[in-house]
């Protein structure tokens, strides 16, 4: 008698503004059987996600692409915590073991939020001559939770997104500045549609961490969150903030929680189910 055929996925968008199409798209599988990868190549989705081990203390993921396996996805956990948290399998405050080390995860509003740890910024300078070619920028900072960028302001919405970064380019400022990403902002959300309520507009890129320019980025959200809190520029009293991605063609809105400096940076965001008949991949 031959093996059951594999569960297929449920699909998930992750971080997806409302009617965009942006964010990304993840495939959770309930189990973490068989071929992992050849399942994931048929998935369908440029992320899939595996649960293996599960209690209502947390889960065991496993994260790949269509090639290879990847490790820890943020937009992968938050996807499979919304799937296990719509069938009662995790609690409101659970653990992802998806690395070396468990991450903590919360429920808030909806939405799961993840911790990325102590993010800490300071304040840093462009390279003489800027090979870059930022619009306009103002302050500069150097931040991390865990990884260094460079963060730097820009004075408009309008300039942040037109903003086109030269052939190695971005390589460059990282090499020049000791840091591997670069996060360029604006204070300033869109005047319609589904980040309009955003209290930051930023953009995420990384090549020499193997990616050119990042839909929805946890990490460097949480670091652009410490930059905001140095400069004392978050909303008055505020312990959430909302983070409008803008990567050309693939929005993504991200939620941020904090309380003090000093303590962890909570990040994620809303993942929805795919409908029927939407083959965006």
């Amino acid at each position: 008698m031959s093996d059951p055929a594999p569960a297929l996925p449920t699909l998930y968008d992750v971080f997806t503004p409302r009617g965009t199409g942006g964010g990304k798209r993840v495939a959770v599988f309930g189990d973490a059987a068989g071929d992992l990868q050849g399942r994931a190549a048929a998935a369908g989705a440029p992320l899939s996600v595996f649960v293996g081990a599960c209690g209502l203390e947390g889960a065991a993921l496993r994260v790949f692409t269509p090639e290879r396996e990847k490790g820890e996805s943020d937009s992968a956990s938050v996807a499979a915590l919304t799937y296990l948290q719509g069938r009662g399998a995790v609690s409101d405050v659970s653990d992802v073991l998806g690395g070396p080390q468990p991450v903590p995860a919360q429920l808030c509003g909806g939405e799961w939020l993840l911790s990325q740890g102590v993010a800490e910024a300071t304040a840093a300078a462009l390279p003489a001559g800027d090979a870059a070619g930022l619009p306009s920028p103002r302050a500069v900072h150097r931040a991390s939770a865990g990884r260094p960028n460079l963060c730097v302001e820009v004075a408009s919405l309008a300039e942040l997104d037109a903003w086109v970064p030269a052939p190695g380019a971005v390589e460059a400022l990282g090499h020049a500045t000791g840091t591997t990403g670069l996060i360029v902002y604006a204070l300033e959300a869109p005047a319609e549609g589904p980040q309009r309520r955003a209290d930051v507009s930023f953009r995420a890129f990384g090549p020499l961490r193997g990616f050119a320019e990042d839909a929805a980025s946890s990490n460097m959200f949480a670091c652009l969150v410490a930059v905001l809190g140095v400069g004392e520029r978050l909303p008055p009293g505020a312990s959430v903030v909302r983070g409008a991605q803008r990567r050309p063609g693939q929005p993504a809105l991200l939620t941020a929680q904090f309380s003090q400096a000093g303590e962890p940076v909570w990040v994620g965001g809303a993942a929805a189910a795919v409908l029927a008949g939407d083959g965006r991949a």
